[in-house]
């Protein structure tokens, strides 16, 4: 099917105004032999042997003579040097071909040099030159004939170092075109003739390869050229422009005209067509209609065509009186000479005048075509897609501009495109939009609501799953986009996405409030690490940073949790705050198939799946829901099938447990939960004094807690004995108060008696106990006290005798017991006894028959005290009066010294002798010391006498001291017996306190 191609006005086309009379003539004489450009120069060759090199300006720049004789039928200069090859013929010799370097003048001359010059051999024939081709280093030259051979030059021409000639291709038509294609390995060379496209390789060494046709159809002379571009060979015939490339024939682009000559611009193919052999039907009625000199013009009429074969686009065309003789690029522009000498120019309009023009004609996809081959960037593209896609918004074809505005997507206000596709008619490009949108990662937390609710409308869950299961990094909102799919029920969807993105809370939100599927929260909750299972105490929260989620969970959910699983909920706490918490971990069991490769893909399998965690959707543990977990290409009948197996043999991760306190309000109204989460807790020999306290004191009041239920007498002494045994034991941190208060808020005696006892607080037991009116359970007290609390018998009595049922149920034994023991040991007064009992008597609970027994001993003994003292007072008086009398005649009557011999070393006494008054008698010599003779003191008594100062001295001392007087007095029973030992001290010494 021939190609549509489509007229446009792409080019601006002026008339070059030549400036001065050497260039005019030179253009305007019909002189030019030969024309090429390079190096930002224009150059003609003439036919008397005259190059002439023109400037930008259009003047003559150089003008030389290459050749005494011929007309210059190639020229070509290698692009970036100043060399330039030129071929002369005259017909009558070989063709002359030179190499000129143009920057290399003669001095003589002030010429340009000529480095080589080779005769090109055609084996002896005269046949003109039709086609000539050079590599862009002059190493290989193809010079095409119009006897159809074709003759290879290879060698060092720009250093004049030989060259070597050889006719690689002959045929019997006419060579109308050569071109030489250069590659890394050989050197192609494409032929063409009147009849066929051939190629042939030439290497390095001179040999070529045989020659290939590539098409058996050739072109006319000027019709082949070389798009320096692509490195593709263009062929020009009358039905289409043909592209060949070194590996065969490109696509042709059909465009139906006779073609005389054909050169690239960039991507541009530039044609001159001359007239047609009959452009009408009946020329002659043509001719009688306009005129014979009108019509002959019109008929012999040329055209200049610029195609834009990618875009299947004329860029130019126009129709010419004169033929184009030549067409060269030079300068960024391309130019034409036409048979009169005239020049044009052909501008290229600018990119955005191009595009304007497809606007105007609603050519659009062209417009894109041509943006991407001019190189715009994406963000210009953009544009001209959003402007394509409101074409066809506007035509309603929704479908197609939905495309185009997806194309824009990067440069396009997204509400602009929303707004357009609102209608529900039209929900699905809005969908197509939406997800655009996010795969480009444009999307807001609003976008992602609407495309959420667009796919709730449609029920379409699979294109949920697959927004939200998208791979790579998050394309949308996840807050929004958990929160939609938990308002429109897709819960599942919901847990996949917290799960995948780390939000473990969100998780345990979306299984317990929305699912109400507790067992697989709670199993869930147990498999994450400790690292993120729990948030730190206050205290620690600071330092354990990472202690997270879990049990921030547990304490959200707890009570839920334990409400519906309270076995497995109260192991996991008993586990973590424990410190012997460890994640589950599953792994599947595969059966051997017995083939190596079975037992390797199934190693794979349960590492692949070691931590089930990760598979989603819920629920987690279901074989099921492995099986069939996401694409087809992860489903494996070996893995799905197997059982599911708990690894608890894994190692415990070491982690900081938090205190157990932060875990009671999760317990409430849960007692028998609570009981076996503390007694696990206190089994833990690693805890700090406050835990225990906070365990010991809570499983305490719970134990009480127990005992008031009303499930029997039996139930309560059950509860009560263990609450008793947790407060038995030694060193138990519990605080007495907080013992008594519960133990007194729950009437638990046994705990109230244990605390005081522990304590101390003897007297309170018994009074406790009389206050209750529990006589047995009083004189039990007192039988069990009593010896160390002797007090409790002075209120034993007073209890029995408050109340004639006390004394009936006690019994008249135990007040006569109290009786004798406070009468044994003294702990009251007769006095006090009777004013004791007579205090009491208004009830008519005592009795004189019942203390009887009491006063007789009493006054017994007392009577026996009486004479006893009474004895001894006359025997220390006698004695006191025997010292006074004894003191009276030491002073008073002399004293006489019977002794003979001498106390100290027993021989008889003789003079000088010293006698003492206590009737001892020594030899002076015997006395021992220094002393003065007044101050000798008799050695035998001296012993007695310095004890007796000394005693003297310490109550002198002691008399002084009151504080410790006081002291006695205040701890004294008998604070008479007290006073009189301390004035036996001499504490009332008028002497002393005269002194």
């Amino acid at each position: 099917m021939a190609i549509s191609w489509k007229s446009f006005d792409f080019f601006e086309v002026a008339q070059i105004s030549l400036p001065d009379e050497e260039t005019q003539q030179l253009f305007a004489s019909n002189d030019v032999s030969s024309l090429c450009t390079g190096s930002d120069s224009l150059f003609l060759g003439s036919f008397t042997g005259w190059v002439s090199i023109i400037g930008k300006s259009w003047k003559v720049a150089r003008r030389f003579r290459a050749h005494e004789t011929g007309a210059i039928t190639q020229l070509q200069q290698v692009e970036g040097t100043s060399l330039l090859v030129t071929v002369a013929e005259d017909g009558s010799s070989e063709p002359a071909l030179k190499v000129w370097a143009l920057d290399k003048l003669v001095k003589k001359t002030n010429l340009p040099t000529c480095l080589s010059t080779v005769n090109i051999s055609n084996g002896l024939r005269q046949f003109p030159i039709s086609a000539f081709a050079a590599t862009d280093d002059l190493s290989q030259i193809a010079v095409g004939f119009a006897n159809g051979a074709v003759v290879v030059i290879r060698g060092d021409l720009v250093h004049d170092l030989g060259t070597k000639q050889r006719i690689v291709f002959e045929s019997e038509e006419p060579v109308t075109g050569v071109q030489l294609a250069t590659d890394d390995k050989i050197t192609t060379l494409f032929v063409s003739t009147t009849s066929k496209i051939l190629k042939l390789g030439l290497s390095k060494k001179g040999q070529g390869l045989p020659p290939k046709t590539v098409e058996d159809v050739g072109c006319a002379v000027g019709c082949m050229t070389f798009d320096r571009n692509t490195g593709d060979v263009v062929v020009a015939r009358e039905d289409a422009i043909y592209t060949y490339h070194l590996d065969g024939r490109g696509p042709p682009k059909a465009y139906e005209s006779p073609k005389s000559l054909v050169a690239m611009s960039q991507h541009y193919v530039a044609v001159a067509c001359p007239p047609a052999s009959s452009n009408s039907k009946d020329p002659g009625a043509m001719r009688r209609r306009f005129g014979s000199s009108t019509t002959d013009a019109i008929f012999n009429a040329s055209t200049f065509v610029v195609l834009e074969p990618d875009l299947r686009i004329i860029a130019h065309q126009e129709t010419l009186i004169s033929p184009v003789r030549r067409i060269f690029n030079v300068w960024g522009d391309l130019f034409t000479m036409t048979d009169e000498g005239k020049i044009f120019r052909y501008h290229e309009k600018s990119l955005q005048q191009r595009l304007e023009m497809l606007y105007q004609k609603n050519m659009y996809p062209l417009a894109v075509e041509l943006a991407q081959n001019a190189g715009m960037d994406a963000q210009q593209q953009s544009l001209i897609y959003r402007k394509f896609g409101d074409h066809l918004y506007q035509k309603s074809d929704y479908d197609g501009a939905m495309l185009q505005y997806i194309r824009a997507i990067d440069t396009t206000e997204p509400s602009q495109v929303i707004r357009k596709f609102l209608d529900t008619q039209r929900i699905h490009n809005l969908i197509q939009y939406l997800e655009q949108l996010h795969e480009h990662m444009k999307a807001t937390s609003d976008h992602t609501t609407l495309l959420l609710n667009c796919y709730a409308k449609l029920k379409d869950i699979d294109k949920l799953e697959k927004f939200i299961k998208s791979p790579g990094d998050l394309k949308f909102d996840l807050d929004t986009a958990i929160t939609m799919c938990r308002q429109g029920g897709y819960y599942e969807q919901a847990a996949y996405l917290a799960k995948k993105h780390g939000e473990i809370d969100l998780v345990v939100d979306i299984v317990i409030e929305d699912s109400k599927d507790y067992s697989e929260a709670l199993d869930f909750i147990w498999r994450q690490d400790p690292a993120v299972v729990c948030y730190p105490s206050p205290s620690t929260m600071r330092v354990h940073s990472n202690h997270n989620q879990a049990y921030g969970c547990l304490d959200k959910y707890a009570r839920v949790l334990i409400e519906n699983c309270p076995e497995e909920a109260t192991k996991l706490f008993v586990d973590y705050f424990t410190g012997k918490y460890k994640p589950r971990r599953t792994v599947i069991a595969v059966a051997d198939s017995g083939t190596p490769s079975s037992v390797g893909f199934a190693a794979g399998a349960a590492s692949a799946v070691q931590n089930l965690s990760n598979l989603l959707p819920l629920p987690y543990m279901n074989p099921a829901a492995i099986g069939s977990s996401g694409t087809p290409g992860n489903a494996d009948a070996t893995v799905s099938d197997g059982p599911i197996v708990i690894d608890d043999e894994a190692t415990a991760p070491k982690y900081t447990p938090p205190p157990p306190r932060a875990a009671f309000s999760s317990f409430i109204d849960h007692p028998d939960e609570f009981i076996t989460f503390l007694e696990a807790c206190l089994e833990e020999k690693q805890l700090n004094t406050s835990d225990q306290t906070d365990l010991y004191t809570t499983l305490f009041e719970m134990y009480l807690y127990k005992s008031t239920e009303k499930k029997g007498q039996q139930h309560r002494e059950e509860w009560e004995a263990k609450a008793k045994k947790l407060i038995e034991g030694e060193h138990v941190p519990m605080e007495s108060s907080n013992v008594l208060l519960l133990s007194h808020l729950s009437d638990f005696r046994d705990g109230t008696v244990l605390v005081k006892e522990q304590a101390r607080l003897l007297f309170d037991i018994f009074r406790s106990y009389t206050s209750a009116k529990d006589t047995r359970g009083a004189m039990k007290a007192l039988r069990k006290y009593g010896p160390e609390e002797p007090q409790l018998y002075p209120a034993a009595l007073a209890y029995l005798t408050s109340d004639p049922k006390v004394l009936e149920e006690a019994g008249q034994d135990e007040l006569a017991a109290v009786l004798a023991k406070i009468d044994k040991d003294g702990l009251m007064a007769p006095l006090q006894v009777i004013q004791t009992l007579v205090g009491q008597s208004s009830s008519g609970v005592a009795t004189m028959g019942m203390i009887k027994p009491y006063l007789h001993d009493t006054i017994s003994r007392e009577r026996k005290e009486i004479a006893v003292n009474r004895n001894r007072i006359a025997t220390l008086r006698t004695d006191t009066e025997k010292r006074r009398t004894e003191l009276t005649d030491l002073g008073t009557k002399p004293a006489v010294f019977q002794a003979t011999r001498c106390a100290d070393c027993g021989q008889g006494l003789d003079l000088p002798a010293v006698h003492f008054l206590c009737k001892h008698s020594f030899h002076q010599r015997c006395l021992r010391g220094g002393r003065a003779e007044g101050e000798v003191e008799c050695p035998k008594c001296m012993g007695d006498n310095q004890v007796i100062r000394t005693m003297r001295e310490a109550q002198k001392e002691r008399a002084e001291r009151h504080e410790l007087f006081k002291g006695d007095l205040e701890a004294s029973e008998d604070r008479f017996s007290t006073i009189a030992e301390w004035f036996s001290r001499g504490v009332m010494d008028v002497e002393q306190k005269t002194e």
